[in-house]
């Protein structure tokens, strides 16, 4: 489908969407390492799993540290691989799988598409939200706000800024347009 405007935001949530991976590693060496000292035995499958995914989480802090974004999709994917080697609970690999996938699309920038017909949200599942329903779309200092005719309001900032004044008051006009078209 083509659009007249996309416009990105911030997405909130990455840096929980990294504290949780943070913890969901974390929580997997512990349970490596308590395996073997309940057992009384070194596991050298379980050990060399915790080293590995320690060494995982200390890459991504690095990282962060430099300024790059922190990805744990791999460091997920490779712990639910070794939940296979535990004596109990290898179903946390279908877990560990499915917050890797997810992971992608929580850092994703959320992008709303603006067309003649509707307004698309790229979110997992894709939301369409017709002109008529809206009361007034506004794009001012780096906030989207989408006014609904049931009174709720979207309200979000915009990932990147560097939009002339020019080009906002262009895209307000668009939608101020459309609303009008569609409410007549």
């Amino acid at each position: 489908m083509r659009y007249d405007y996309v416009v990105s935001l911030k997405r909130e949530n990455a840096r929980r969407t990294d504290l949780a991976s943070f913890f969901l590693l974390l929580f997997s060496i512990l349970a490596f390492i308590f395996v073997q000292i309940r057992s009384f035995q070194i596991n050298y499958f379980l050990s060399i799993a915790a080293v590995i995914l320690l060494a995982g989480i200390f890459i991504n802090i690095s990282e962060s540290r430099k300024g790059k974004e922190m990805y744990f999709r791999n460091w997920l994917l490779a712990a639910g691989l070794f939940w296979i080697g535990m004596p109990f609970f290898q179903w946390m690999l279908l877990v560990f799988i499915f917050f890797a996938l997810m992971e992608g699309q929580a850092k994703y920038p959320l992008e709303i598409g603006f067309n003649t017909d509707q307004i698309v949200l790229n979110t997992f599942i894709k939301k369409r939200i017709s002109w008529s329903v809206l009361e007034s779309v506004i794009l001012k200092d780096g906030l989207l706000t989408l006014n609904f005719k049931n009174e709720k309001i979207l309200q979000k900032e915009v990932l990147d800024d560097n939009e002339s004044e020019a080009g906002e008051e262009e895209f307000n006009l668009y939608c101020q347009e459309r609303i009008v078209v569609d409410s007549i």
